[in-house]
């Protein structure tokens, strides 16, 4: 059997947060629809569990909105100030280029961790996680959310 990662090794998990391969449906832009869940998450509890914290506005979100030309701190005002799924719909809308580039984008996020460099991280990551076997398994920063939030196995 598998190994799986050590409960709380990772900090708190959301499993509540979407899927890294789902896309956002107005775009097609893959995390969009976690960086959204992340901020409605923090408007309503007031911040994320640490595990999540550290990166919420930096890491995939920052990489993201700097593939977009935006600040992250503008879509987390827009989800911040929209009483609606609607309206944050609508404000993204206007926020965001006419071209978001998604399939350049999607390639980009499906492939981080793939350099030598995100290798090191993944191994140490998974390792952290008492999962050091799964390493060439779990091959991406995707992955490795999808894995740590118990979507694979």
């Amino acid at each position: 059997m598998p190994s799986k990662p050590i409960p709380g090794s990772s900090g708190d998990v959301l499993t509540t947060l979407p899927s890294a391969y789902v896309p956002h449906a107005a775009t097609g832009l893959l995390h969009l629809p976690r960086f959204l869940a992340k901020c409605r998450y923090v408007k309503q509890h007031g911040a994320l569990p640490p595990s999540y914290a550290k990166n919420y506005k930096r890491g995939c979100d920052r990489f993201l909105s700097q593939h977009l030309g935006i600040d992250p701190a503008a879509v987390e005002k827009i989800v911040f100030e929209s009483a609606t799924d609607e309206e944050i719909e609508a404000k993204l809308k206007t926020l965001l280029p006419a071209d978001v580039r998604a399939a350049a984008w999607n390639r980009r996020y499906v492939q981080m961790g793939m350099t030598e460099a995100g290798r090191e991280f993944m191994a140490k990551a998974l390792a952290a996680m008492g999962c050091a076997a799964r390493v060439e398994e779990i091959k991406s920063v995707p992955d490795l959310m999808e894995f740590d939030e118990g979507r694979i196995e």
